[in-house]
């Protein structure tokens, strides 16, 4: 018989409909019943491409005897992180400061009224790795609220006092300086590898945040050579594009297989911003195959895109994409390739990257012929949840791909992607309201259509978002955005998210697109938002630059007024001389779009280039325009 999650939409927790655990979704009805009998809630959290995920699924939750400790002693809850962002980030918070550290499957146990009391992340079924084993662990937390029920219930009031202090509203009223850009970049630069780029050892991240930070704030060899490495090595799919979420090497080589979503987006626009920089086709080749993979393998018929696919196929995590030597016919494809007998992965199996110099000249099609045999095997599982801030994130990668390629099928890919939110109320997803991030990506989504087609409709709709999201999470006491609008009693704090790690923080992403918006429209609300926030977190940026890279982002944005180009009639034959280079300290508009609007100059295609509150003489050229924009 299935359990209550049969009902439910996300993939994560249709996985677990068949479990002999009695699991409920995050729901009423579980909290009632843990009130009512007096018992704790085993909290499970974990996504649909988790491995780990799978693991403990497999060795416990299909585990009949466990199960019945479960379904005996607790109310058990399973919760998909990608859906519930904010009640994974109240958890998780509890976790890594609990225990010192985090990660998926979360496992957490509350009091009735969510108050978390014991924390932790994958159990084995029995001890090893040294950890507790989890029936074991089940048992003793059970006769805990039995035997010391005040003591439990003392922990769980201080962990959620922590959580309140965390929670917090920053640090209020802090200076914005330079001082914090430039310490950032030191801190990058501490960390950064110089032999295989990134930052830090193994496990290796992309962390496209640092990138983006890094490549504004005079730390541009850095990125170019981290996106090169990554680019080349077996982190990215070398016959199917797209990347995997991480590396657990620290040459970029052996990855965690899993492809998020969040991380092509990200990535295709550090790529694009590689490009403008250095004209190398390198960098905007790895950036279209990215976006080919998005749009042949995770996009739906509507024009939404999934969320993820698993690093897992046949229950074997990277099978799908590992070769024998013998597979590899063509020696000097094996070469280029890295292939060799006995395999640079496990049981001689090889993961594709790049060794070999010069291509061989039949690349393409050799690289065709494999892709195709690929495709006969089993593939990994899909994630087809589509969730508002990711799509928002990849349309505005698609319309970075548009600008810097000039192909029109990305920038219509991306339009079609955004028909879903173009008017009506912005959900995550069908089921769940919409948070912070899916506000602040989603109108930045709009933002970017509006500088890559110049519809007016685009830019109309990124405010009509941005003022939803200022009245429904912005703090005008403190500063800062929550992550939630305050409407769900279920979430035991209203928190605060700034710190920028495997995606941007809602605050961060708000921040720059209130910034933009701002300068575009002359509307004073969005700046002085923008500016609130900046002194919310100025602590912070000063203390940890490295936690908050994107926020640092807009802090460059708000600490150099960008410059303000702006066309009159068909803007056609300048838009590719705006997106030659890499300028990330500006915006555009119409004259149309403007209060006053500007005339042409003897009745032909204007542009009025301004900054510094100087406007220069308008251009009527595409080469007066390249000429003046240096």
């Amino acid at each position: 018989m299935p359990n209550r999650l049969i009902h439910e939409h996300s993939p994560y927790l249709l996985q677990h409909a068949h479990n002999p655990v009695d699991w409920y979704p995050w729901s009423d009805e579980a909290f009632a019943k843990a009130r009512t009998e007096n018992k704790p809630i085993f909290l499970s959290i974990g996504y649909s491409t988790c491995h780990w995920c799978h693991v403990m699924e497999r060795e416990s939750f299909e585990n009949e005897e466990i199960a019945a400790v479960l379904n005996r002693h607790f109310v058990c809850i399973k919760l998909d992180r990608e859906e519930r962002p904010d009640i994974d980030h109240i958890y998780m918070t509890a976790v890594q400061s609990t225990t010192g550290s985090g990660g998926w499957p979360m496992s957490v146990w509350l009091t009735p009224d969510r108050q978390p009391f014991y924390c932790g992340t994958y159990f084995p079924p029995e001890s090893r790795y040294g950890r507790p084993g989890f029936r074991q662990l089940l048992e003793r937390i059970h006769d805990a609220w039995e035997t010391n029920h005040a003591g439990v219930t003392q922990q769980a009031r201080q962990i959620t006092d922590l959580l309140h202090q965390h929670a917090g509203a920053g640090d209020g009223g802090g200076m914005l300086s330079a001082t914090a850009l430039a310490a950032g970049l030191q801190q990058f630069q501490a960390s950064f590898d110089a032999e295989h780029g990134g930052f830090g050892g193994a496990p290796k991240f992309p962390r496209p945040v640092a990138l983006n930070f890094v490549m504004r704030a005079g730390g541009q060899d850095m990125g170019l050579l981290t996106l090169r490495k990554m680019g080349e090595g077996g982190m990215f799919d070398q016959l199917g594009g797209g990347f995997h979420r991480y590396s657990v090497d620290e040459r970029w080589l052996v990855s965690h297989f899993e492809k998020m979503l969040y991380d092509q987006a990200q990535l295709v626009v550090s790529y694009c911003e590689a490009f403008q920089i250095t004209r190398d086709p390198f960098f905007v080749e790895i950036a279209r195959r990215t976006c080919d993979y998005v749009l042949r393998e995770m996009t739906s018929p509507a024009g939404g895109f999934y969320s993820a696919e698993d690093a897992d196929s046949e229950g074997v995590e990277g099978k799908f994409y590992v070769w024998q030597r013998a597979e590899i016919t063509d020696a000097a494809i094996a070469d280029y390739y890295g292939v060799t007998e006995p395999g640079n992965w496990e049981h001689g199996l090889n993961v594709l990257h790049v060794v070999g110099r010069p291509a061989p000249a039949n690349l393409a099609d050799i690289r065709q012929q494999l892709f195709t045999i690929r495709a006969g095997r089993i593939r990994p599982h899909r994630d087809d949840k589509i969730l508002a801030a990711w799509n928002g994130l990849m349309i505005s990668a698609l319309c970075r791909m548009a600008q810097v390629s000039g192909e029109k099928l990305y920038a219509a890919a991306a339009e079609r992607a955004a028909s879903a939110y173009v008017a009506g109320e912005l959900k995550r997803t069908p089921t769940v309201p919409a948070l912070l991030d899916d506000y602040a990506a989603v109108a930045t989504a709009f933002v970017d259509l509006y500088e890559t087609t110049l519809a007016a409709r685009y830019l109309q709709r990124a405010q009509e978002l941005s003022d939803i999201m200022l009245r429904l999470f912005f703090d005008e006491t403190h500063g800062g955005f929550f992550m939630t609008d305050g409407r769900d009693a279920s979430v035991l704090v209203r928190a605060k998210e700034e710190y920028d790690g495997a995606e941007p923080s809602g605050n961060s992403v708000a921040t720059l697109l209130l910034l933009r918006l701002a300068h575009m429209t002359g509307r004073a609300e969005y700046r002085t938002a923008a500016e609130k926030t900046l002194h919310a977190f100025a602590g912070r940026m000063e203390r940890a630059p490295h936690a908050v890279p994107q926020l640092l982002c807009a802090l460059d944005f708000y600490l150099h007024p960008p410059r303000q180009i702006v066309f009159v009639g068909d803007p056609a034959e300048f838009l590719p001389v705006i997106h030659e280079g890499f300028q990330p300290r500006q915006v555009l508009l119409m004259s149309r779009e403007e209060a006053t609007p500007r005339p042409l100059v003897n009745g032909r295609p204007t542009v009025y280039v301004c900054e510094d509150f100087v406007c220069r003489q308008p251009v009527t050229t595409a080469a007066e325009l390249r000429q003046l924009l240096g």
